[in-house]
């Protein structure tokens, strides 16, 4: 691992773990689950780490996968400019970045 993705690493955590320095969206489905389902997810989100190769090859914590009640949700990360309009200059510099974090039900991606 370089410093570069241990910064966008750190930065992934602080979105996924307590939902500061970016945005959070749903999906329809997973807003369709109730407000107390989408809690539990947030939460399970936030203690998330089950990050391997298959689902991490760059080990920046930016996708994840698990079972809720028989569904299948995912989140993703993605890194845009400060306008959200182009991909992030470099994802490892806040000042230039916003994170966007992308819950979702498998079957919806």
């Amino acid at each position: 691992m370089t410093a570069t993705t241990d910064r966008i690493r750190a930065l992934n955590d602080e979105l996924r773990q307590h939902l500061l320095s970016g945005g959070a969206v749903m999906t329809p489905g997973v807003a369709a689950l109730g407000r107390e389902a989408v809690q539990r997810i947030v939460q399970i989100i936030a203690t998330y780490d089950d990050f391997c190769q298959d689902n991490d090859p760059h080990g920046e914590h930016d996708f994840g996968t698990f079972d809720f009640d028989g569904a299948s949700i995912m989140f993703k990360i993605d890194y845009y400019d400060r306008t959200l309009t182009f991909h992030s200059p470099d994802p490892a510099d806040p000042t230039v970045t916003e994170r966007v974090i992308t819950i979702m039900l498998a079957e919806e991606y």
